[in-house]
């Protein structure tokens, strides 16, 4: 599989996005081999207009989100070790669709900042458009679940006091290696590596707003539209990423997401 190491082995149902040929297709991967799809696999009616090897594409980020939606101090311990208090309500922000990226691109340190951190997350990617959705019927507006990477500029969000400019630049929002249908268990790990060596981990289950009451929560101020993402928040371990490294995010149960630093 060109594109990057390898993100380990596509689970059944898994779909996203190739480049094959030299066009950018949806698909649905299917052992050693990707159906090629003519829209996104979550949407009513799509259909296989081809086929390839899966080790002869070209892995992109699964999805293009209309909106990126992201969660703040999700996890009580990354609250601490950034010496911030823990709200009584998930705090949202957002990061611009030209910030994502596909395994195997880089993330570009920008001049103008001298810390830019790492931070895995757990990814919710909405199949339905949705709006005031209750938290038991969440579930139903999920088309899956991906790697993220909230790639951020540490020392401007303490300069700015908000997080816009720090969580934006382009390449701050690698996704992928490709959707999962199934919900990763509680005690699914949650992990980054730079180089190989683990940094950081935390548990789907320590989060203190769980992914399915994060959409409802959402869902509650803004309309959620089909491919739009939401990120869940970071455990704690986050830290600093230099040119040269390779940064890898791990969810069990979805797979590996790896991007260089440049």
């Amino acid at each position: 599989m060109r594109g990057g190491d390898a993100p380990g082995r596509p689970l059944a149902g898994a779909f996203g996005r190739v480049a094959t040929g030299g066009e950018e297709r949806h698909c649905r991967f299917v052992g050693d081999a990707v159906e090629l799809l003519d829209r996104p696999a979550y949407e009513a009616g799509a259909r296989i207009i081809g086929d390839a090897e899966l080790a002869a594409v070209r892995l992109l980020a699964p999805v293009l989100p209309g909106k990126i939606v992201a969660v703040g101090l999700n996890y009580r311990a990354h609250a601490e070790e950034l010496k911030m208090a823990v709200q009584s309500e998930p705090i949202l922000f957002m990061k611009p669709r030209t910030a994502v990226i596909g395994p195997g691109e880089s993330i570009v340190r920008p001049a103008r900042s001298v810390q830019v951190d790492y931070e895995a997350e757990l990814v919710v990617v909405v199949g339905r458009r949705c709006k005031d959705v209750p938290p038991a019927e969440a579930a139903a507006s999920v088309a899956g679940y991906t790697c993220g990477n909230d790639v951020t500029a540490r020392d401007l969000q303490a300069v700015d006091g908000q997080w816009t400019r720090a969580k934006s630049f382009d390449t701050f929002c690698p996704l992928g290696p490709w959707v999962v249908p199934e919900a990763p268990p509680a005690e699914a790990r949650v992990s980054a590596l730079l180089d190989g060596a683990e940094v950081q981990h935390g548990f789907i289950g320590d989060m203190l707003v769980g992914p399915l009451e994060l959409l409802s929560f959402a869902s509650g101020i803004m309309t959620l539209e089909p491919g739009d993402v939401l990120m869940t928040g970071t455990p704690p371990g986050v830290g600093p990423l230099a040119a040269g490294q390779t940064v890898t995010i791990v969810v069990e149960g979805i797979g590996e997401l790896h991007n260089t630093v440049a």
